[in-house]
């Protein structure tokens, strides 16, 4: 019986060598396993912020596109031709300056009386709320916007290619 004893000894010893071997190449490839799935985690983590990133951006142009007018015009409100609105405007323009309520109905021809006051009064002041053509730099008193050198704004037409990009 001894003589298979020690005949299993070796062979036991191999398998036990073996299985440390193999338990070391195991620990091993466990730990390139574990640093190719960090690695591959950072570079999720990194791809995340990249997006978030774009996604802010892409805000940020919707943002901007919503003060932007929606057909493609430069934004000016246009009044009809012949329109007491389009009259006020042209007279505003030709005296340069803001003017009452009263001295506008005067120059216009029509009449001062509280209805005529009242029905272009809130007409312009629609305009005044919208930021659009006319202003209102005192009470009952109007101008145009373009008196205040809004217009002479310079805005570049075209926007670079590489706005935005890091």
């Amino acid at each position: 019986m001894s003589g298979i004893v020690f005949h299993i000894f070796p062979y036991c010893y191999t398998i036990f060598l073996v299985i440390i071997f193999t338990r070391k190449e195991n620990m091993h490839i466990r730990e390139q396993f574990q640093r190719l799935l960090d690695r591959k985690h950072q570079e999720i983590r990194n791809l995340e912020l990249q997006l978030e990133k774009a996604k802010t951006y892409v805000e940020a142009l919707q943002d901007s596109m919503r003060l932007l007018p929606k057909d493609g015009t430069s934004g000016e409100a246009t009044l009809r031709p012949d329109t007491t609105l389009a009259k006020t405007r042209d007279l505003l323009r030709k005296a340069g300056t803001p003017m009452h309520i009263s001295e506008i109905l005067k120059a216009l021809g029509a009449g001062t009386d509280s209805k005529q006051i009242l029905s272009l009064g809130g007409s312009l002041a629609g305009y005044v709320r919208k930021g659009k053509i006319f202003t209102r730099p005192a009470p009952n008193t109007f101008g145009l916007i373009e008196m205040n050198g809004k217009s002479d704004l310079k805005v570049e037409e075209d926007i670079p290619d590489d706005f935005g990009s890091d």
